[in-house]
């Protein structure tokens, strides 16, 4: 997050990983219409009732994105990692100083996600479905929330600050650059491989190809949040990703008439 991967941030982080654990809890619940169209068979064979099963859902990911909060804040902090400008709201501290760069991050999630769609559509399609195009944005645009929050906490504040950590301790403690680049790469490939049940849900055939594209694809706009938290803070990972996902799941069903 600085120019220095030896830097430390001081202070605390547990009212901080709450706020991120709320901001979850919120983001997992706005996923869910979404998902009801992504895979309606599924949700129309459960054994309880749908309330029960989002209120579970969301209840777990807003617990679990507050202690993976806490744990990356605590164990990337003394290398860097945080998240300095929300930091500096919730405890009423000033400002980061360096200069944040909010267009930088929001034109690179454009461009992610922009690829992510030209590429897919060099690949050969089935034919298209009729569907909703404003009610895919909407639901799409709620998506975008859970991507930018929830995804990010667990991917890159949790995973990546875990994995600097666990390399920098085999090395007395101090991270060294590649060892950013290597928890960054390790956690996009994650990140990508997380994404194939709502692929195969949505008919993504279980082919070897389109497992392989899928689970690239997917590390490759990781790769972008990852650089962006090391050296700029999770704030910017997630405009990003929350940019990226708009492209995906609001620009491309309004654009192209592509679920």
């Amino acid at each position: 997050m600085s120019d220095s991967t030896e830097s430390v941030v001081r202070g605390p982080h547990l009212k901080l990983a709450l706020w991120l654990g709320a901001a979850s809890t919120l983001a997992a619940l706005a996923v869910f219409p979404y998902l009801l169209t992504l895979m309606p068979t599924w949700f129309a064979t459960l054994p309880v009732p749908l309330w029960k099963l989002v209120a579970a859902q969301v209840v777990q990911a807003g617990v679990l994105c507050w202690l993976l909060a806490w744990l990356g804040l605590y164990l990337g902090g003394r290398h860097g990692l945080d998240a300095p400008w929300l930091r500096a709201l919730v405890y009423r501290q000033p400002m980061p100083t360096r200069r944040p760069h909010w267009v930088l991050a929001a034109v690179l999630g454009v461009l992610a996600g922009t690829a992510v769609i030209g590429i897919k559509l060099m690949q050969p399609s089935p034919t298209p479905l009729a569907f909703d195009a404003v009610g895919q944005a909407w639901r799409g645009a709620l998506a975008s929330l859970y991507g930018g929050t929830v995804e990010e906490i667990v991917c890159r504040l949790g995973l990546v600050s875990l994995l600097v950590w666990l390399l920098a301790w085999t090395r007395r403690r101090q991270a060294r650059p590649w060892m950013f680049i290597a928890a960054i790469v390790l956690a996009a490939l994650l990140f990508g491989a997380s994404h194939l049940p709502a692929a195969f849900a949505s008919g993504t055939p279980h082919t070897s190809f389109a497992i392989c594209q899928n689970i690239m694809l997917n590390a490759l706009v990781g790769l972008v949040f990852g650089g962006l938290f090391w050296k700029l803070g999770l704030e910017h990972a997630m405009l990003a990703h929350f940019c990226a996902d708009l492209m995906l799941h609001v620009a491309s069903p309004l654009a192209l008439g592509q679920a």
